[in-house]
């Protein structure tokens, strides 16, 4: 899978809000500063061409939809991020949080409980 621009992915996360519409719908769902229509109706195109969305043409229109769920992409945008920058180990992801004080004893705490089943 093609990585995604962080303009992609704000397209992507009003896609998977929106789960079918058009430029306009996907628009209205996006944080404030939003994009420039023409700009998001390019990215869109480019989100097609990497095959993240899927299209039908409704009348004159298009109509888009995930080609993946969010939770598929986050799989697979961790995994890649795992392999590439903590020698593919989690644990070593955890560290660099831990290291980074990002991650509190509590919190830890709860990811270990998560682990063991107790939650």
């Amino acid at each position: 899978m093609e990585k995604l621009t962080p303009q992609e992915e704000d397209a992507m996360m009003a896609v998977w809000k929106a789960g079918e519409g058009n430029v306009k719908v996907f628009l209205e769902l996006m944080d404030e500063p939003r994009p420039p229509y023409t700009t998001l109706a390019s990215t869109i195109k480019n989100l097609e061409r990497k095959g993240m969305l899927r299209s039908k043409l409704v009348g004159n229109a298009y109509l888009y939809t995930p080609a993946m769920t969010e939770e598929e992409y986050k799989k697979t945008f961790m995994n890649g991020v795992v392999k590439n920058y903590f020698d593919n180990s989690y644990k070593e992801l955890v560290n660099f949080f831990v290291e980074q004080k990002k991650l509190s004893p509590e919190e830890l705490q709860e990811i270990i409980d998560m682990i063991e089943g107790k939650k």
